[in-house]
């Protein structure tokens, strides 16, 4: 008797949702306190503290609701065999279009438009309440209803463009890989993430927001001196204007070997109330790059994936994998499909242990920023944030544990302080 692979997979997913949603909960009540966390008292406004609590407890009702939606969706295209019809009736389109549906590459582009249109519909509503409902209630976001469509159109042009040729070449490395099939899937997935990070920023990013260099002045001084000392090979500074979309605030840098750049959301340059706050931002994120937490991600990333494509390789033939889920043929877009279920239980796992040593090395990047004589300011430059972008300031501890990638404020302040604490 084969395993019941399909079922196995849906009870799983129900029973990450039961076990998600019970986080969730948690968090939900963790939200509704009335009071902020003791080491915030006094450093949060109190004003601050309820529209912070307002907006998260809109947001957690709205996840409440998509999570459902979205699980109830997922169980039943795979349950009731949508999966299967749809590729069918993709044949049938692309035999119907004139074209040859034998051919797997033509077939698999027919689904994934059909996946795609089915995705932004359904994706759609949600997204329109997010942005204009919750998002405008709470003051952040600042773009038209024109700019939102004109994004998602922009959007759907660039799946267009590349994902043809990603998905063909896939589908060709699968069919002639041969034994070193995993090997093969894995340098082409390098290539292409090292391609991506390299023309995203310079030729993607752009058409979606305006980067401008930062002006001259004591702010871009302190941040090139700043790069100087650390011997940070900053190339370019730029300003990028966020507030076009939303009044959330960040800043990032990118940029392989000695081509490196930062930007900063003109959000957070307005929030903050001075230019060193910005600076200690900045100090933290040089703190990742000088001690390699981008590189390790990276590697690691590497490695899972390599992993993963071993796994895929060993089951890709599997006939009963593929009936389980209703299919005669094994396609290779399907194929990576059921694995990607298959392993989901592995995948939770893994996410969690990421975000365990996301969390350690925020807590070496705020160290770090502090010992460049940062932490007062890296102190109000955090709390400014925190406030700004009203972020939860009551977390429960399971919910954290489970899915933030960077540590609660009050862990974070409490981290900033200690080493003063003991000094005295």
């Amino acid at each position: 008797m084969a395993f019941p692979y399909l079922e196995a997979v849906v009870g799983f997913m129900v029973a990450m949702y039961v076990f998600e949603t019970y986080l969730d909960i948690r968090q939900h009540a963790a939200l509704k306190l009335p009071t902020l966390p003791k080491p915030l008292v006094g450093v949060i406004s109190q004003e601050k503290f309820e529209k912070s609590r307002a907006y998260s407890i809109d947001k957690s009702h709205f996840h409440f609701v998509h999570e459902f939606v979205t699980i109830v969706m997922d169980c039943a295209i795979l349950y009731f065999g949508i999966l299967p019809w749809f590729w069918k009736k993709s044949g049938e389109f692309v035999a119907y279009a004139g074209l040859n549906e034998e051919n797997e590459i033509l077939h698999t582009l027919a689904f994934l438009a059909g996946v795609m249109i089915w995705s932004q519909i359904t994706d759609l509503p949600f997204s329109l309440f997010s942005t204009f409902v919750i998002e405008a209630r709470h003051g952040f976001n600042k773009q038209t209803i024109w700019l939102f469509f004109k994004d998602m159109l922009k959007g759907i042009a660039l799946a267009i463009v590349i994902g043809p040729p990603i998905v063909a070449a896939i589908i060709v490395i699968v069919q002639k890989g041969g034994p070193y099939l995993a090997i093969y899937l894995w340098g082409f997935m390098l290539v292409l993430s090292i391609v991506m990070m390299t023309i995203y920023p310079v030729l993607i990013a752009p058409l979606f927001n305006k980067f401008t260099p930062l002006p001259e002045g004591e702010l871009r001084d302190k941040i090139e001196t700043l790069a100087s000392s650390q011997k940070f090979p900053l190339k370019k500074l730029y300003v990028v204007d966020g507030s076009t979309r939303s009044s959330h605030s960040n800043a990032y840098m990118y940029g392989f070997f000695k081509n490196k750049r930062i930007v900063l959301y003109d959000t957070l340059i307005q929030q903050c109330k001075n230019s060193d706050e910005v600076v200690a931002v900045i100090a933290h994120e040089l703190g990742h790059w000088k001690l390699s937490h981008t590189l390790y991600t990276f590697i690691a990333v590497q490695i899972l994936s390599l992993l993963q494509f071993g796994g895929y390789t060993l089951v890709r033939n599997s006939k009963d994998l593929f009936q389980s889920f209703g299919f005669d043929t094994q396609p290779v877009l399907i194929g990576l499909i059921i694995f990607q279920h298959t392993v989901i239980p592995l995948q939770h796992l893994v996410n969690f242990v990421l975000n365990l040593v996301s969390r350690a090395f925020e807590f070496q990047a705020d160290a770090f920023a502090k010992k460049l004589g940062y932490a007062e300011q890296l102190r109000s430059g955090l709390v400014k944030l925190q406030e700004e972008n009203l972020s939860a300031m009551n977390t429960d501890p399971w919910y954290s544990a489970y899915h933030y990638s960077h540590p609660p404020l009050v862990e974070r302040l409490a981290a900033i302080d200690e080493p003063d604490k003991k000094a005295d």
